[in-house]
């Protein structure tokens, strides 16, 4: 079949007008100073220091993810970058995230019509999505996916043309853009069926006889090849980490429904138009919202069985702005501007709203009280964000005073950041399960010693007797305030004598202050 038929344009004669007005990319400009900004008032979520701490241990691979984020990142932690300075790379993939859509909007664009209403609009439609802002201050893997999904969609529409299927420059960008995105998340395997996909529709079986083809397989197989020999060395536990996670528990509609709705609130209606945007290109063009459908399907369907998170998405949302852009585009010349306008100040209202409950903790309306001990207790979702720089520092100290070498948390979530803040300083996660803490510093040895730390967000009772510690000594509290307001604390403890035999359990009375003993806490 010959893409040049079925196509919007040949690739000789696509849009010409690709880049974005002085106006938008004025626009642009400001929301990546905002990311900045906001990236350098706010600490590292859980999930962001946990890759930092990638950089930290280079390797070819890691237990939840493969190695792309953390590599990244080398440079600057091994210069002790501080974090504004790390949260730079996001911002620039963010960035070039929206340029690449901008271009895939226009170059998508029929004849005739106006190309640059269709990039600005697609450009918007990003712009309105509250959760990609978190993703453009954060570097997760998904914010890796994010681009190279938007690339490999770019080179995936100039690949379906007559013609390109002869060059391997060409071929070989395609490999390279497969094996980064293969480094990045392990979910990119859905973007590279996309890519099959589209490529067979435009050309048909012949494809397989095109020599590019086997070349750029081999390439993106050698680029992700040390995701595959470091499983190898560590018995295959990333992969089988994986099955086990995405399996989830048994499928449920409540927990299928809850995560279509909590999909629109985080990406906003104005995305959805590209489903409309969809039907006014070809049949060929339209077949590029595989790179949609498939990752979204599947994770669609994970989240039945409650294993699947907001944020594992984007990507699929990024990749169907290109066709909401074209469809707002239509829909504001047809006049149908006050709903979509109405949307447009609602989105932007969350996206003002977010950032600002980031700063601030949601104080005062989350707890309401004036600071005090009991008033940190109160569940609330971005306490998450602050206090923990200054809790790792403290444990470095109480640390060193007491001549402990090893940070304790009770949960694995509550490791990265002491993990982050208090390195060198070894973290062990005193639960019975394996994770990446597992392969950096061990399980803490039968009758070892540490310095406890518990968090009042996530609060658990003192360890002590056939399933902790023999004795521990309460050391202080740190209290996090935000406006005047509390918003958590940090407890340490000094303990020795770990049996081995770990059962974590939650505080029963969370609104209670932990314990202040004035003597040693000990085994009964």
């Amino acid at each position: 079949m010959d893409g040049l038929s079925v196509l919007p344009l040949p690739i000789s004669k696509m849009h010409q007008t690709a880049a974005p007005s002085v106006r938008l990319n004025s626009l642009l400009g400001l929301v990546f100073v905002l990311h900045v900004l906001l990236g350098a008032a706010l600490g590292l979520s859980v999930d962001e220091a946990h890759y930092a701490l990638y950089a930290a241990h280079p390797a070819l691979s890691y237990f939840d993810h493969p190695p792309l984020v953390g590599w990244l990142q080398w440079p600057l932690v091994a210069l002790d970058a501080p974090t504004a300075v790390l949260r730079l790379l996001p911002g620039l993939l963010w960035l070039g995230t929206v340029l690449l859509v901008h271009r895939l909007a226009v170059q998508l664009e029929a004849p005739g019509r106006s190309p640059e209403q269709a990039g600005f609009w697609a450009v918007a439609a990003l712009l309105l999505a509250p959760l990609l802002h978190i993703l453009g201050i954060g570097l997760l893997p998904d914010t890796l996916l994010m681009f190279w999904s938007a690339a490999l969609m770019l080179q995936t529409l100039r690949m379906m043309q007559s013609g390109q299927l002869q060059k391997p420059g060409q071929w070989l960008l395609l490999g390279a853009l497969l094996g980064l995105a293969g480094l990045s998340k392990y979910t990119a395997v859905f973007t590279a069926a996309a890519v099959a996909l589209c490529l067979l529709s435009a050309h048909g079986l012949r494809l397989l006889r095109q020599p590019g083809l086997w070349l750029a397989t081999v390439l993106a197989l050698l680029l992700v090849s040390p995701v595959a020999i470091w499983n190898a060395q560590s018995h295959w536990v990333s992969f089988a980490y994986q099955a086990r996670h995405g399996a989830g528990s048994g499928w449920q509609g409540f927990h299928f429904a809850r995560f279509l709705l909590v999909q629109v609130l985080a990406f906003g209606p104005l995305l959805c138009w590209g489903f409309a945007g969809a039907r006014t290109v070809t049949s060929q063009g339209r077949v590029l919202l595989a790179f949609f459908v498939i990752p979204f399907a599947v994770l669609a369907f994970l989240s039945g069985g409650g294993s699947s998170l907001p944020h594992w998405t984007a990507p699929a949302w990024v990749v169907l702005a290109p066709f909401a852009g074209l469809a707002l585009a239509r829909s504001w010349a047809a006049g149908r501007r006050r709903t979509i306008g109405i949307l447009v100040l609602l989105q932007a209202l969350a996206c003002l709203v977010l950032p600002a409950v980031m700063l601030s903790a949601g104080m005062p309306f989350l707890a309401g009280k004036a600071a005090s001990a009991a008033s940190s207790d109160a569940p609330n979702p971005f306490a998450d964000l602050h206090g923990w720089d200054a809790a790792g520092q403290r444990a470095k100290a109480l640390a060193a005073a007491h001549g402990l070498d090893a940070v304790a948390v009770q949960n694995w979530t509550l490791a990265s950041r002491i993990g982050w803040y208090a390195r060198p300083l070894k973290v062990h996660v005193l639960e019975d399960r394996f994770d990446q803490f597992d392969l950096w510093a061990g399980k803490l040895p039968v009758g070892g010693s540490a310095l406890l730390v518990d968090w009042s967000q996530l609060p658990y009772e003192t360890p002590l007797g056939a399933h902790g510690f023999a004795r521990c000594t309460w050391l202080e509290q740190q209290a996090v305030q935000r406006l005047g307001y509390a918003v958590s604390r940090f407890d340490f403890y000094a303990c020795s004598g770990w049996s081995g035999a770990p059962q974590p359990q939650l505080r029963s009375t969370p609104s209670q202050s932990a314990p202040v003993p004035a003597q040693p806490l000990v085994t009964p």
